[in-house]
């Protein structure tokens, strides 16, 4: 089968968390060629005419969608699929309107909301109502933006009024200049859970919970920008994923998995992806976000998990091209 593999355009100064993506283009590539494939590669910029010209030109039977954003803009990851479905081209993953309601996060979660299922309480600098009320502990995040960019210890709000929390918000959303939100910090376990398609439908992978356990007291237990992208630093050294529960947990674990088949069915996702939880100390899980583009390199979680459930990576490549193709 002919696959162009899709990408953003990465400059060589790019930070680490986008020449990321080269990375995992490489390690498709040689799952793609290991099965037999034939492989191109397209990397996409601001340029949809241009884009439009080279899949045209290509003629691919699929598209590997890597395509985790666009000039660097999160928000704008939902374009090239979106380009993708106006030529009837076939890609990889998931769905233009997935990607976007999940990339938007309180989009993501009103839509959980709305379904019934549990996701912290949040609230805008914008927002009047109950929402203005919430009050410390709380995390302030920014709506667009993943991979735990923007995120680190001085985002969470340990005490505060509301007031406070409006305050720190606003500041926030000046600083960086995106738009934001905060939402209830749930003190406790955090874990993720990643799904891959097959011909039986959606599977499960292992869970993995971060081991905090180094960390010092005080410190928040959360996973930013420095536990991924810092080399060397504490965080990045300190979070490992743990695959290994006792038996007591059996129950959670067992919750866990079908909110994860919950999140797939609502949104209609497809291929693959992940769904990051929290859970407070009473054991209940709340749905962080759901991520439709979860990293695929090699030293990242999914291939952990994979290689937790016996499933070789190129397999699971192979998977995912499948499930594009069935479309």
């Amino acid at each position: 089968m002919h696959i162009a593999i899709l990408h953003p355009h990465i400059p060589p100064d790019a930070a680490l968390d986008d020449q990321d993506t080269l990375v995992q283009a490489d390690a498709v590539e040689a799952a793609l060629r290991q099965l037999g494939h034939r492989v191109e590669r397209i990397a996409c910029t601001l340029d949809l005419a241009a884009l439009r010209r080279a899949v045209l030109a290509a003629q691919p039977a699929v598209v590997f969608n890597l395509a985790e954003a666009l000039d660097g803009a999160d928000s704008l990851q939902h374009v090239p699929p979106a380009l993708l479905d106006t030529l009837g081209v076939r890609y990889t993953g998931n769905p233009t309107e997935a990607i976007f309601q999940t990339t938007h996060k309180l989009l993501a979660k009103q839509i959980l909301g709305l379904a019934g299922l549990p996701t912290p309480a949040w609230t805008t600098f914008e927002q009047g109502g109950d929402g203005a009320r919430l009050a410390a502990p709380c995390i302030l995040k920014a709506v667009w933006e993943h991979a735990s960019r923007g995120l680190d210890d001085a985002n969470v709000i340990r005490q505060g009024d509301a007031g406070l929390v409006q305050q720190r918000l606003a500041e926030f959303a000046a600083e960086s200049g995106r738009p934001c939100f905060a939402e209830q910090f749930i003190e406790g376990r955090e874990f993720n859970l990643a799904i891959l398609d097959g011909p039986q439908g959606p599977e499960l992978l292992p869970a993995a919970e971060i081991d905090f356990a180094a960390f010092p007291p005080g410190k928040p237990r959360i996973v930013g920008h420095r536990a991924k992208w810092v080399a060397g630093s504490f965080e990045f050294e300190n979070t490992p994923p743990s695959f290994d529960f006792p038996d007591q947990d059996r129950p959670l674990l067992d919750q866990i998995g079908n909110l994860t088949l919950a999140c797939w069915r609502r949104f209609g996702l497809r291929g693959y992806a992940r769904v990051d939880f929290r859970v407070d100390p009473e054991q209940g899980p709340w749905i962080l976000e759901i991520n439709t583009n979860p990293c695929l390199a090699p030293d990242a979680g999914f291939a952990a998990a994979l290689a937790r459930a016996g499933i070789p990576f190129p397999q699971a490549v192979q998977r995912i091209v499948n499930a594009a193709a069935r479309e």
